[in-house]
């Protein structure tokens, strides 16, 4: 019996995965390769197991040896296997292959697809979980180009022969999306977990492209992976697009400034530029093996209690249009930012924040939820490699500056704060700009939501006009603009 489970408003019906394997090999017109490497050929034994493949299999292969897989797809630049490169490759090499041996006159109606996965299961001493990239090209009308899906995983499970079955299964989630759920691409991307609990694997990367889904917005795509409890965090390149989070932070010295960036000010990019330079001065961090990224947390991105995507879309664009790197996180608390982080390396990292971040981390209230309270995350965020570069505020009422010298934490965190104070964690950022003390994002947005002049000059160069050209942040042109 399929299973049943709530839906958004109804209950929906999930097909089996045999049910789905079935339905795709009793379509008479689909017509495609399986290539699997690294995890055995579960994918496809589905569609065998299934019953009704032989109009649906073109062929299976698996190149496990290293000598065969580059004579078949040829040797990447970069020497490895399991990378989203070498998938494509062999994506179209496959489906090459399919549209040179298949007569298209003899099959007018064939739509053909090629499904492949890379793949490096669990180690044998299970140190090192795995990873892997799959992906399908495929096509919907014999006559129009390809569209593709390619994804990258994380396994969670600690036995070979479970994750196999799990890409198995998503391997069959993903062929069937692809050809009954194109159109919905955002029930496409949830319906991969179908028969897949979320702790047996993480999706951190998946992207979009061809004509079915020209009106897909992958870094939209990213944030759903993040909001189905699929991944804790995406990355964007400064051109945009989604990179996989490993490919920009493995072995990289990290500075990140976290904030709302609703939206980016002067007074941001000063914390970014002046942190920087402290933090290229700092021992063992070399420029060239250095990345920065613009952080933004899930709870930043909510606007009355669900997430505004057009909100999100807006301060990404601005960031990226910047030149800087942009991440997504479900990260509320400093230390598991800084535990992702070393995921990924064991290089210095840096965090630049305000004076209200800081005292906010000393605040007991953020971490009830942790079974060894406040100095657990304090353990876990400062035991690392990493230095806070603390950006100085002006007191609204005094005009004092306050920085790490007379900040005021709560009286119980007083000989805490003082212990990281003092053992160099903390550096003040001292070169800042003093005019830029005044600016804050919360009174930008004001004026431009109630069409208030001055704020342009509160942004870095070009945001105001992009602002106004993409009538971001709910800005609307003011009678004068009109005129003029």
């Amino acid at each position: 019996m399929p299973e049943i489970i709530p839906g958004d408003k109804k209950f929906e019906t999930i097909p089996s995965i045999k049910d789905k394997a079935l339905r795709i090999n009793l379509n008479e017109n689909i017509y495609g390769t399986f290539a699997e490497i690294g995890a055995g050929q579960e994918t496809v034994r589905n569609f065998f197991r299934a019953g009704g493949a032989s109009g649906t299999i073109a062929k299976t292969m698996s190149a496990y040896d290293k000598d065969f897989s580059d004579a078949i797809y040829g040797v990447e630049p970069d020497g490895r296997y399991v990378t989203e490169s070498r998938v494509k490759r062999m994506l179209d090499y496959e489906i090459k292959l399919i549209e040179e041996r298949i007569v298209r006159k003899k099959h007018p109606n064939k739509m053909f697809f090629a499904y492949a996965n890379t793949v490096a299961t669990i180690d044998f001493a299970k140190k090192y979980k795995g990873h892997g990239w799959l992906g399908i090209k495929f096509q919907l009308d014999p006559t129009e180009a390809y569209s593709e899906i390619v994804l990258h995983i994380r396994f969670k499970e600690t036995e070979a022969i479970l994750q196999q079955q799990t890409l198995g299964i998503l391997g069959v989630n993903l062929i069937y999306g692809a050809f009954y759920k194109h159109d919905q691409p955002k029930k496409l991307l949830r319906y991969l977990y179908d028969h897949i609990d979320k702790d047996k694997i993480e999706i951190d990367t998946i992207n979009f492209s061809g004509p079915r889904f020209e009106n897909v917005d992958n870094r939209l795509m990213s944030l759903q992976l993040i909001k189905n409890g699929m991944t804790e965090a995406v990355v964007f390149g400064s051109d945009g697009n989604m990179i996989l989070p490993a490919a920009m932070f493995y072995k990289k010295n990290i500075l990140a400034l976290r904030g709302s960036f609703r939206p980016v000010t002067k007074v941001n990019m000063d914390m970014y530029e002046k942190s920087l330079e402290l933090f290229l001065k700092e021992s063992r961090v070399e420029e060239e093996n250095t990345v920065t990224v613009f952080e933004i947390t899930l709870s930043n991105l909510r606007a009355e209690g669900e997430i505004d995507e057009q909100d999100f879309m807006d301060r990404a664009r601005i960031l990226c249009s910047l030149g800087h790197n942009v991440m997504i996180s479900n990260f509320q608390e400093y230390y598991r930012l800084v535990e992702y982080f070393s995921n990924y390396t064991r290089s210095r990292m840096g965090l630049t924040m305000g004076v209200n971040n800081l005292v906010a981390i000393f605040d007991e209230k953020y971490y009830r939820h942790v079974s060894g309270g406040i100095l657990e995350a304090f353990g876990k965020l400062f035991f690392k490699d990493l230095k806070v570069y603390l950006y100085p505020m002006s007191d609204p009422e005094t005009g004092q500056l306050i920085n790490s010298d007379n900040l005021k934490v709560h009286p119980r965190m007083k000989e805490l704060y003082k212990f990281f104070k003092y053992n160099g964690k903390l550096v003040d950022i001292e070169n800042f700009n003093s005019d830029y003390l005044d600016i804050f994002s919360r009174d930008v947005l004001d004026k431009i939501e109630n069409n208030q002049e001055g704020w342009e000059e509160m942004l870095p160069d070009g945001v105001a006009q992009l602002i106004k050209d993409k009538q971001l942040f709910n800005y609307h042109q003011s009678p004068k603009e009109v005129t003029n």
